[in-house]
């Protein structure tokens, strides 16, 4: 039902010479699929599309407007709701995490933190039909239409072996999927049967997830007992070594002031990057060759860092001594859901509360902070959130 309601939406928006040839295109992908090795019924039900995915073809070209703080993304990803979430799931599906650890030698903690990030916990996992979606990135003239094209015989490829069924196949708009994200060529060359039932399931099995994502960590070159991140405090002035790739030994850290977070000296024989995601008045960070393989799951800094962070809150760790460099703290998804009903309560459109801050609720915030005299910056901040009666 769900896919039926996406294509008459789509078929809505789209007629004339563009429907005509998204139809003829997805005609050739049906015959493209088959010839690669996928059966004819498969492929005949799976693209059995009328138009485009109108969300799609609009996401795929919007360029990112809002750049988040990375105060608002760690607070948002790595807040205390979402550590006990998780610590309670660790219990629960211990006996498949601490296989994963012994067979493929990655923390338990760091798998745990990707699939807390990624879907928060195999809540989250996406609600497009990705075989429409990435017909539609293949047929309406995305220059990466090649790629997106082995994505979905890949995706026809996982029903046609029997790892999934046809209406398992919903992820993000961009393909990836799962319980822990994985697009179909990740899932193809890198996912494994943890469970022993036969099949490779990373969208209903929990324990074929975490065994993946372990699969992927030490394939991309984890480290089994090697250290990831530590948290450190620059002194001012700090004129030494920065950058993830820029790896020195700790005792050249050392010899230019930086301590552990909570004031001991570093200790140890091996070499670390230095991130300073705020600048030298925020927290700093040492991360290790085992940093770069969380990074490898999404090549972003601020997404390491998270998962990175998300793990040891998870093992017990502290929160962030060092504070942000800012008197208008991110908020955590409570609040921010809380901000959301705040809004609509004051009559601002923005749809239904869910936690999440896209872009009519930034105009909501931006309309509502100049309501209040403040400059309208769109940010879920602490400011704003108190200015409308949010909770201290």
């Amino acid at each position: 039902m769900r896919a039926q309601a996406l294509f008459a939406a789509a078929l809505a928006a789209w007629t004339g010479p563009a429907l005509a040839d998204f139809q003829s295109c997805v005609a050739n992908l049906r015959s493209s699929v088959v010839a690669a090795g996928v059966s004819p019924a498969v492929a005949a039900k799976a693209l059995d599309l009328t138009a485009p995915n109108d969300k799609v073809v609009r996401l795929s070209k919007v360029q990112p407007e809002f750049k988040m703080p990375i105060w608002d993304y760690i607070g948002f990803l790595v807040d205390e709701q979402r550590v006990d979430d998780g610590k309670a799931l660790m219990r629960k599906h211990a006996a498949a995490l601490k296989a994963a650890e012994e067979r493929f030698g990655v923390s338990r903690y760091v798998i745990a933190g990707v699939w807390g990030v990624e879907t928060n916990f195999g809540q989250d996992t996406g609600d497009n039909y990705l075989p429409h979606a990435l017909a539609t990135l293949i047929c309406t003239g995305n220059p990466r239409a090649n790629f997106w094209r082995s994505e979905l015989i890949a995706a026809l490829k996982l029903v046609h072996q029997g790892d999934l069924q046809l209406n398992e196949l919903y992820g993000s708009w961009a393909g990836a999927f799962g319980q822990t994200q994985f697009i179909p060529t990740t899932y193809q060359r890198l996912a494994v049967d943890f469970d022993g039932d036969g099949r490779r399931d990373l969208v209903k099995s929990t324990a074929d997830a975490l065994g993946s994502t372990a699969n992927y960590l030490r394939k991309a070159g984890w480290r089994p007992g090697q250290p990831y991140l530590v948290e450190v405090k620059v002194p001012s002035g700090y004129s030494g070594p920065t950058g993830r790739k820029n790896r020195v030994a700790l005792a050249t850290y050392a010899n230019h002031g930086v301590t552990r977070a909570d004031g001991r000296p570093l200790s140890g024989n091996g070499a670390a990057g230095l991130l300073l995601p705020a600048g030298r008045n925020g927290p700093g960070f040492l991360v290790f060759p085992n940093f770069d393989a969380i990074y490898a799951y999404n090549q972003a800094e601020s997404y390491a860092l998270a998962i990175s962070y998300l793990a040891q809150r998870l093992a017990g760790g502290p929160e962030l001594v060092t504070a942000w460099p800012t008197d208008d703290p991110g908020l955590n998804r409570l609040q921010r859901l809380d901000l959301q009903k705040l809004l609509i309560a004051r009559g601002y459109n923005i749809g239904d509360a869910d936690g999440k801050i896209g872009q009519a609720s930034r105009a909501a915030i931006a309309a509502a902070e100049q309501s209040v005299g403040m400059p309208g910056t769109g940010r879920a901040g602490t400011k704003i959130y108190r200015a409308l009666g949010g909770r201290q």
